[in-house]
């Protein structure tokens, strides 16, 4: 084996293995967040649609798919199981949605991706906030309930949009991950 080849495979183990790390890291934060809520009259907000598209702006969507949906079922699993699958179907589509357009071919310059990013969150949003409304008449078998949650599923998906644009953006993690080559 010559050494370029040595080099190439330790370079593609290494790359593996910090895919495998990143998206750990983003899961457990992911559960992390799924464990609290921030209470507020009539309910609670999370703070895991924050996590999920974060995560689903700074990497691929197999990773974004694993952070947003696994993360969040195994989040629900450990702390409110009732709609774990619910959270693993909306979260994963939210995550691999805003993923795929995020890095998308066609986006070239910053400010496209930018525009990218907000359009995708918003359009992740949306996936969340429908998703949760349905599952939540199909698990606790009445509109009427699922309605009364829709403002706090709406405020915590601004609250995931608002957090990761300004996470990416405005605190610079996305320039991060672009140095360090994370994605």
């Amino acid at each position: 084996m010559t050494q370029n080849t040595q080099a190439l495979n330790n370079k593609k183990a290494s790359d593996h293995v910090k895919w495998i790390t990143i998206t750990a890291l983003f899961m457990a934060l992911n559960i992390i967040m799924s464990s609290f809520g921030i209470p507020v009259p009539g309910g609670h907000l999370y703070l895991c649609d924050l996590i999920i598209c974060t995560a689903a702006i700074l990497l691929d969507p197999v990773a974004a798919f694993i952070v947003g949906g696994i993360g969040s079922f195994l989040g629900d699993f450990l702390f409110y199981p009732a709609p774990m699958f619910v959270s693993l179907v909306t979260h994963g589509l939210q995550a691999l949605v805003i993923s795929l357009i995020v890095h998308s071919k066609m986006i070239k310059g910053e400010k496209e991706h930018f525009a990218a990013s907000v359009v995708a969150t918003l359009i992740g949003a949306v996936i969340m906030v429908v998703g949760y409304t349905l599952g939540k008449t199909y698990v606790y078998s009445t509109f009427e309930y699922a309605m009364i949650k829709l403002p706090y599923e709406i405020a915590q998906a601004l609250l995931g949009v608002v957090g990761s644009l300004l996470l990416c953006y405005k605190a610079g993690l996305l320039k991060i991950f672009k140095r360090f080559d994370f994605e």
